[in-house]
């Protein structure tokens, strides 16, 4: 599997490979990072020639399917995951969080598509019985992991590798994420919460000004910022079924954060302003926004982990396309 030449080198004798290639006694620590990517140091390996082969990469592993199915599956653990959560928030000694977190999604959402959400997680949360939080939670805990389990699936697809962990291993390792990113949730939103409460408590001291509404504002969008790049760093580092060290901060996470962030406002402003989804669709307009508005999310989540791949293949050390270790590892 590793006799092909890595993207964007051209094939040489085993000679020439190794004057570019360390031996393994001096690979201990370079291959569990991923190289910066000024450190794309194989030979005739450029800015145009990663897009060249991220473009290719893209194709064949034809991540804007990959993005409709994660869309599906999303669409169908969105709103129990959002049920799962907020069942739980009562029971928190975190004054407004709920109306918080609704908040944030009326801000990222299309408007069709957060009043869609949030209406029909009222409406089920308002009906809610004990059992809620007993048996159904199960469940809808179950139904929450399907989204994050398709996001498993298709992470091994950028990384053109196959799922060899047991059902058990994969279904167990959503459901912990699930509950991982709802702490996340919880922890990120609370800091937002305590930072209103420190906000009005300083405006009563010295008065409100508009430099204080900005310093919170930042310190909000900083929090959610943080939320959004270490969910980004434990999906691409738990996800695919590949040896890696964990890393907060990587090109794919950032990348993908950005254009998430910028994919979702641009898409409510093109929604709100030119798409008219309901003329086409009618009643059903809403759930199409919000069908496309998870399709976005996806293709940026699979962007992200193919930037991660190409790099990987890339550094020095780093595994080449379709290992799941490694070299050192198999030596």
């Amino acid at each position: 599997m590793r006799s092909h030449p890595p993207l964007g080198v051209q094939s040489r004798p085993r000679r020439a490979y190794g004057r570019w290639r360390k031996p393994r006694a001096d690979r201990g620590k370079q291959h569990r990072e991923l190289a910066p990517f000024r450190r794309l140091i194989r030979p005739s390996v450029g800015f145009r020639q990663f897009f060249k082969d991220l473009y290719k990469e893209i194709q064949e592993d034809q991540i804007s399917t990959g993005a409709a199915a994660l869309a599906y599956f999303l669409m169908l653990s969105i709103f129990p995951a959002a049920i799962f959560l907020l069942s739980l928030l009562p029971y928190l000694p975190i004054p407004d969080l709920e109306p918080a977190i609704m908040d944030l999604f009326r801000e990222v959402m299309p408007t069709q598509a957060a009043e869609l959400f949030t209406s029909t997680v009222d409406r089920v949360l308002s009906e809610r019985r004990g059992g809620l939080l007993s048996v159904g939670l199960l469940g809808t805990l179950w139904a929450a992991s399907s989204g994050l389990n398709a996001i498993i699936g298709q992470l091994n697809v950028t990384y053109d590798v196959r799922e060899t962990r047991p059902f058990w291993k994969t279904r167990g390792l959503a459901v912990l994420l699930v509950l991982l990113f709802g702490a996340l949730v919880v922890t990120a939103f609370g800091l937002v919460v305590f930072g209103g409460i420190l906000q009005r408590e300083v405006a009563e001291l010295i008065g409100w000004s508009g430099a204080l509404l900005k310093l919170f504002s930042a310190f909000r969008w900083l929090v959610i910022l943080g939320f959004l790049l270490t969910a980004f760093a434990v999906v691409y580092y738990f996800g695919p079924n590949v040896e890696q060290s964990f890393r907060f901060i990587t090109p794919g996470a950032v990348l993908g954060v950005g254009v998430l962030i910028l994919a979702a406002l641009g898409f409510r402003f093109y929604v709100e302003n030119f798409g008219k989804y309901e003329a086409t669709y009618g009643s059903l307009g809403a759930v199409i926004v919000l069908l496309l508005w998870l399709y976005v999310a996806g293709l940026v989540i699979l962007l992200g982990s193919e930037v991660n791949s190409l790099l990987e293949h890339y550094a020095e050390g780093g595994k080449r396309k379709g290992e799941r270790q490694f070299p050192s590892s198999n030596a």
